[in-house]
């Protein structure tokens, strides 16, 4: 089954469940990158509030995939991340995740936005808090 990804205005949404298999990661790529490369998107949400753990495997995946995005002309945002995952993070290296982050989904929405004005995008079509 595929991760969804829903679009509010130019932003897609996406929120990865606790059980991401490696086939799923790279159909969310792909979608993503697709919808972004079709122009029907700036940025993208990653909203992680599901994840208890994140390991090195999915820590390469979440920079891979904001990698992507910035090379197709998009921004991404991880938004969701939980005390002991952020924890995990920092014990496993700074480098680990190299991407803009939030506090939730709303906070990333938000960021999207600010740094698709930043850069002079189309800021007047993305959602802000």
């Amino acid at each position: 089954m595929r991760v969804p990804i829903l679009r509010l205005g130019r932003v897609l949404l996406t929120s990865l469940p606790a059980d991401l298999t490696d086939q799923q990661v790279m159909d969310l790529q792909i979608d993503a990158l697709a919808l972004i490369q079709a122009g029907k998107a700036d940025g993208l949400v990653i909203d992680i509030t599901a994840a208890d753990v994140v390991d090195s495997y999915m820590a390469r995946i979440l920079s891979e995939t904001a990698k992507m995005v910035t090379i197709m002309g998009g921004v991404a945002v991880l938004a969701g991340m939980q005390p002991a995952v952020a924890l995990t993070l920092v014990e496993m290296g700074r480098g680990m995740i190299d991407m803009e982050t939030a506090f939730d989904l709303e906070g990333g929405v938000a960021k999207v936005g600010r740094m698709v004005a930043a850069r002079g995008g189309r800021h007047d079509e993305v959602p802000t808090a």
